[in-house]
């Protein structure tokens, strides 16, 4: 890696221990061990606009190892989000804006809540089905409005969670390709080396969900790095998991590739050899300008959010009515017809005066909304026959097909944080169903 790469790198690495340190309390190992994918993720590729966080058009990232909180804070506040020193300094302390794990509406940029592990990637899915439903709706011959990819981090916490199993397989059966994940490989966990307890054959496991799978991968090594995220690009027929050789608390020299680097400060004396360690001559919390600079993504932002601008105007100048769809569900606006329809449909209900079971209800009433919400995005985890999910008109979302409807298949936990997922994307109103 080069030493530029590195010393940028370096940065997340200080800033996590240095953070961490200050609360006492918190877990230094996974933002030190994946900064050097971090860097080359979001300063060669991530498309992201650090003055306006919710750019519709925006690559999405989600940190499912929440724990490692101090990673996704760091890179916010490095390439120009309004974080700031201040912020990272009240890490983990009570109503500040970087809680021990991310929570969604307390700092800019944090795309959703994570922290239960295998929550993050399952909303990963849900953000990716939510890109290739919405593109397939609206972009055109020649204008692809729609079109980002979400990047997940993830541990090895995170694929041992059963919801974690449900999504990955439905994003693979539904050929999500724009969804690139990053297996956090470390062998450690909280109480230690995991192979203890958890010796599955990850890489096959995603290869038979219908994954591209990128093995060995020197996450410390930005060719490879470089390599994987180009493979993971080029594969547009399925999700790709990047399986990433780390060491946990990189650049520690007593407790780097241990589980003491997990969950708890490093302490003042091992930090103090991770600074002559990494060449790290700044005191706690001092970024020097050159390394601000190398972060700064606020102008190439900006910029990537004009060119956005002028292609959704030169898009809406073609298809008019199908721009301003678009808005309406990004700003979530109700239909015009909306109030008048539904008015129209309680007082239908109202007058017929019937006795019907209460799924009965509900399927009419999901009906009626579907032909005033064209953004209604439903499923139900294999139960529509019972709880009456399916509407006439529905149409169901495969793999290579358009529609409104998902088949959850039999799995409960992955539908519900995929709908926080297809929510927190936008453009879309979701429900799910059980039974």
């Amino acid at each position: 890696m080069s030493s530029n790469r590195r010393h940028l790198a370096n940065a997340i690495r200080a800033l996590a221990m240095d953070s961490v340190q200050k609360a006492n309390s918190g877990h230094p190992g996974a933002p030190m061990g994946m900064a050097d994918i971090a860097e080359v993720l979001w300063n060669d590729y991530m498309q992201h606009n650090p003055s306006n966080p919710k750019w519709a058009d925006r690559d999405r990232f989600v940190l499912s190892n929440g724990h490692g909180s101090m990673l996704i804070y760091s890179l916010l506040h490095l390439t120009g989000y309004d974080l700031g020193i201040a912020d990272l300094k009240q890490f983990r302390q009570l109503h500040s804006r970087t809680p021990g794990h991310p929570e969604y509406g307390y700092a800019p940029g944090v795309e959703t809540t994570t922290g239960p592990l295998g929550q993050g990637i399952t909303n990963g899915v849900g953000m990716a089905l939510a890109e290739k439903t919405l593109a397939a709706q609206f972009n055109k011959p020649g204008h692809s409005i729609v079109d980002h990819n979400t990047y997940v981090f993830l541990g090895d916490g995170c694929l041992m969670e059963g919801i974690s199993h449900e999504a990955c397989s439905l994003a693979g059966t539904l050929g999500l390709g724009k969804l690139i994940a990053f297996w956090d490989d470390n062998g450690i966990s909280i109480d230690g080396n995991v192979e203890g307890w958890f010796t599955d054959d990850t890489a096959g496991r995603f290869e038979a969900y219908g994954w591209q799978v990128i093995r060995n991968v020197d996450g410390h090594s930005a060719d490879e790095i470089k390599a994987a995220i180009e493979a993971a690009k080029a594969e547009t027929g399925k999700p790709t998991m990047v399986c990433c050789k780390t060491v946990i608390g990189f650049g520690s020299p007593n407790k780097g590739g241990t589980h003491n680097c997990h969950g708890a400060a490093l302490g003042d004396e091992e930090i103090a050899l991770v600074r002559k360690e990494l060449n790290w001559k700044y005191p706690p919390f001092e970024i020097p300008d050159d390394v601000y600079a190398g972060w700064d993504n606020k102008e190439a932002g900006q910029a990537a959010e004009s060119d956005w601008d002028a292609r959704f105007e030169a898009y809406a100048a073609e298809f008019p009515t199908e721009a301003a769809e678009l808005k309406r569900r990004l700003n979530n606006e109700r239909t015009a017809d909306w109030d008048a329809g539904m008015d129209a449909f309680i007082a239908e209900v109202d007058a017929k005066g019937e006795t019907i079971a209460s799924r009965k209800a509900s399927q009419n009433t999901i009906a009626a909304l579907a032909k005033l919400t064209p953004e209604l995005l439903g499923g139900s985890a294999d139960l529509a026959g019972s709880n009456l999910t399916l509407w006439p008109d529905a149409k169901p979302v495969t793999n290579h097909d358009d529609g409104n409807y998902v088949n959850y298949g039999v799995r409960e936990f992955g539908m519900t944080a995929m709908l926080n997922g297809i929510s927190l994307h936008g453009g879309f109103v979701s429900y799910g169903a059980t039974f």
